[in-house]
């Protein structure tokens, strides 16, 4: 009797972690159905591109995906937020088999259905009980919600996902529990906007663990804590509620680490921009937040060259990266996404300007960062090993969340193993990074 073949898939990812998470929950759903999971062009019967749109360079970078895509296997099935733009899609790259938006999971099934039949007999007991996972076994993220209710001028991202939509309290408790169970021994909370979470569905409440709980982001922090791992808050944004949070860190119960998005320091920017609070209410709540939990890592991100930004402006903004003395930072240039809104403001900074500024903020908030983390040297901290690279181990501190901030270099691997904890004596550090000994 002939074994059927079993059809192949090929995937590429970019983008967010977001978008990190739409890509695991479809390939948990092929693996469910049966589907292999490949690692090249040549051995997939078509692919599946999960793109990114929200800035140019993300734009571009999928562009080249799909024609790589196509020039190397030729079957070829585009999702995700460059999806929301099917005309433009279908025009450039008539050949691909079928386009869909992001989040639309049931439509990339069966547009890889219609191309690639479902095998009959699925192996569901293939798929773990949490799940595909692009991550490393030890941690994960997880999505608390879908879409954004904001209308920052400069972002396109609620046209392509649509306006807030959270997920039942009970659901992501039971998620995060599974995950928990499976080894996951750190949860980086994720959504557009991670604290309007629940106000779609009027902070309803469910029961957890023969307790209630509001799908309000305090309740649901304190649940998470719960746990007994790392759980790290990404894309908070500076609501009053969010003060709440501050004390879980410092019982332990959250990671001291806020990824807070404050985007500029000028009032009249912030207005173009369309983005809540002021630099003076945010400088007086980060010394508050400083005085409850003195170990508290602050991230965040900022644009520079936003159309209409003065001198002046750019200056108050490197003014609040001095006073503010945030520990993590990204900086983007402004970039003039088609259907972003701030594309029609006036006095458009010229690029030439929008990369001395660029270069300028990254000078001062280098010399920054370099004098929080020498506070460090001497320090043990507690960190999670990442990977073993060519003899050394390379591992993260509660400060430091994946892909977008620093590293701990430990120089005697020997007992480390991914996923392990360890006390690290940190012997110097550098602009970004630590280096040191592992205490094991």
């Amino acid at each position: 009797m002939q074994i059927p073949k079993i059809p192949r898939i090929g995937f590429v990812s970019l983008g967010c972690p977001k978008a990190l998470v739409d890509s695991e929950r479809i390939l948990t759903q092929l693996r469910a159905q049966g589907y292999d999971i490949v690692p090249t062009y040549q051995n997939a019967d078509l692919v599946v591109v999960n793109t990114c749109g929200f800035i140019e360079d993300a734009v571009e970078e999928s562009f080249n995906a799909i024609s790589e895509a196509l020039a190397e296997n030729g079957k070829v099935i585009v999702t995700g937020c460059l999806g929301a733009k099917k005309e433009v899609l279908q025009s450039r790259y008539p050949s691909l088999l079928a386009i869909t938006g992001p989040q639309d999971y049931e439509a990339v099934m069966t547009a890889v259905h219609t191309h690639l039949p479902q095998p009959r007999d699925p192996f569901t007991s293939l798929v773990p009980p949490q799940g595909i996972k692009l991550t490393p076994r030890h941690y994960a993220y997880l999505k608390i919600s879908e879409g954004c209710n904001h209308k920052c001028t400069f972002c396109i991202i609620p046209s392509m996902r649509g306006k807030l939509v959270s997920r039942a309290v009970v659901d992501i408790l039971g998620e995060a529990e599974q995950l928990a169970k499976a080894g996951v021994k750190e949860l980086l909370i994720i959504s557009q906007d991670t604290s309007a979470y629940g106000v779609d569905i009027k902070y309803q409440a469910g029961i957890w663990r023969n307790q209630s709980v509001r799908a309000h982001l305090t309740d649901l922090a304190a649940a998470l804590g719960q746990l007994g791992i790392w759980i790290r808050l990404h894309y908070v944004y500076p609501y009053p509620h969010v003060d709440e949070i501050i004390p879980l860190m410092a019982e332990g119960k959250l990671l001291p680490y806020l990824d807070i998005p404050f985007q500029h320091a000028s009032s009249r920017i912030l207005k173009l921009m369309k983005r809540p609070a002021s630099s003076e209410n945010n400088l007086t709540r980060i010394q508050a937040w400083r005085r409850i939990c003195p170990d508290i890592t602050l991230r965040s991100t900022f644009i520079v060259g936003f159309p209409g930004e003065t001198e002046q402006e750019f200056e108050e903004l490197l003014d609040f990266l001095r006073a503010a003395q945030l520990d993590r930072v990204g900086c983007f240039k402004y970039s003039a996404v088609e259907g972003a809104t701030a594309n029609n403001l006036p006095d458009p900074v010229p690029e030439d300007l929008k990369q001395a500024r660029w270069e300028r903020f990254m000078e001062v908030q280098s010399a920054i960062s370099k004098q929080r983390l020498a506070t460090k040297v001497g320090k043990t901290l507690r960190v999670l090993v990442d990977q073993i690279d060519d003899k050394i181990a390379i591992a993260r501190s509660s400060s430091d969340a994946p892909d977008i901030d620093g590293l701990v270099y430990i120089r005697n691997p020997q007992q480390l193993q991914p996923g392990m904890w360890s006390e690290v004596l940190i012997e110097r550090a550098d602009n970004y990074d630590l280096y040191g000994v592992s205490k094991l």
